[in-house]
């Protein structure tokens, strides 16, 4: 499956994202899951399969996507990304973690129950899209559309991690997401520099005035109103996030920045983790080849995110930045604003059952007590699942913060398969005893 370039964001991948909805299907039916298929979204693919003969008992809906990241920049890998390689116990390519690894281990747990009891303790639906790597922009009209095929009790994400074995953790909630891109056009076409110099507006220059707008030197967001539907940490919000303080330090060691960066009236957990940000996440314009060329340039573009926390709600803040970006384009230049998308946060109520039931069996299996944990990612689908299908979605994964996703030379550890099974039987027996 790592062989599969299934790049969701490049059109020119969409046969690959497509083979991967296929070999999921097949390794579904492999496992002994019942009703598989692939269905239609008007983006890429879904892949749905079930079994539904545990009466009485619950209806679990495991959740995964099988669509991975570009793997540039390819100059900065070991090897290929996509021509996996095994070694110190660890397999080395583009969607290792996140999350080809993951996807597969509720598949073989169910296959192992089934194989080994001819059962499965509760009700099960699978359901991998591929569209998560881009906001998962088709799923709310899918998910609309198929309520009844998906109705259950309780989802599961296997897009996610629980620690290690010393340090489990369960993740209880992510942050929004909301996305976009600004375009700024300023002639027809670029400009000689000794013409246009003095003379003419320049796109890139425009541009990047209008992002610096966006924050201050400590990055404070200074969007008027951005910060006006966050919600307030309590003291025992504060207490649950001081248990990670050390782990930013860690990331900040292994990718190599000097010194850390925000809001200095938050910790650098809380900023990670319970606080809203705004990045410009790529930008372009003018000549990028080897040497120079003197132009000014009559284009500029420059794609964002902004990560959001309770109770923030990301039609608002893309009002709030559409307000902004207006009022900061002071010349007479074209500035346009496209592929907005985005979801809201999500918390997993702190005394829902099967919450519980997961932390008793990752403390029996490690030894450990388990920590709950905020992410500072985002999972899309977890808002949707609770508007749409009323269900709470819990996180039961293998991945480790330090896998590398979405950088290069991104690994898995192959004991999680051994590690993360095992969670998995346990947690649906355990359930099925609720």
């Amino acid at each position: 499956m790592l062989r599969i370039p299934s790049i969701s964001a490049d059109p020119a991948y969409a046969k690959d994202v497509r083979a991967a909805a296929s070999w999921v299907g097949k390794r579904l039916e492999n496992a002994g899951i019942e009703h598989v298929q692939t269905l239609e979204t008007g983006g890429h693919p879904v892949v749905y399969g079930d079994w539904l003969h545990a009466e009485g008992q619950p209806t679990v809906l495991i959740y995964g996507h099988f669509d991975v990241q570009p793997a540039e920049p390819l100059e900065l890998w070991d090897s290929d990304p996509f021509d996996p390689v095994i070694k110190d116990g660890k397999v080395f390519a583009r969607a290792a973690t996140d999350m080809k690894g993951n996807l597969l281990l509720p598949i073989v747990a169910c296959e192992a129950l089934l194989n080994t009891d001819g059962t499965l303790p509760v009700n099960i639906k699978f359901l991998f899209e591929g569209e998560e790597e881009i906001g998962s922009r088709s799923f709310s009209g899918f998910l609309e559309k198929h309520k009844e095929l998906l109705a259950c009790d309780l989802v599961i994400s296997a897009d996610s991690g629980v620690g290690t074995e010393e340090n489990p953790t369960v993740g209880t909630g992510v942050r929004g997401v909301f996305s976009m891109q600004i375009n700024v056009k300023t002639a027809d076409m670029d400009m000689h520099s000794g013409f246009g110099g003095g003379i003419a507006p320049n796109a890139i220059h425009e541009l990047v005035r209008i992002l610096d707008s966006m924050r201050d030197e400590d990055g404070r967001i200074l969007v008027d109103g951005f910060y006006d539907q966050v919600h307030t940490l309590s003291d025992d919000e504060k207490a649950q996030v001081a248990q990670f303080d050390a782990f930013p330090e860690g990331i900040r060691e292994s990718v190599g920045f000097k010194e850390f960066f925000g809001e200095p009236e938050f910790t650098p957990m809380e900023r990670g983790v319970a606080r809203p940000t705004l990045e410009v996440n790529g930008i372009w314009g003018g000549y990028q080849g080897a040497g120079g060329k003197t132009v000014i340039p009559c284009e500029a573009h420059a794609k964002l995110t902004a990560r959001l926390v309770p109770d923030q709600d990301p039609k608002r803040i893309q009002e709030l930045m559409e307000a902004h970006i207006k009022a900061h384009t002071f010349r007479s230049v074209d500035v346009t604003i496209e592929d907005e998308h985005g979801t809201p946060p999500y918390r997993v109520p702190g005394d829902y059952p099967a919450l519980k039931v997961l932390e008793n069996v990752m403390e029996e299996m490690t030894g450990h007590p388990v920590k709950r944990q905020w992410a500072g990612g985002s999972v899309p689908v977890t808002s949707l699942f609770k508007d749409m299908l009323g269900a709470e979605t819990l996180s039961l994964g293998g991945s480790q913060d330090d896998e590398r996703p979405h950088a290069p030379n991104e690994f898995y550890r192959l004991s999680s398969f051994t590690h993360i099974q095992k969670a998995y039987c346990l947690f649906l027996q355990e359930l099925s005893k609720s």
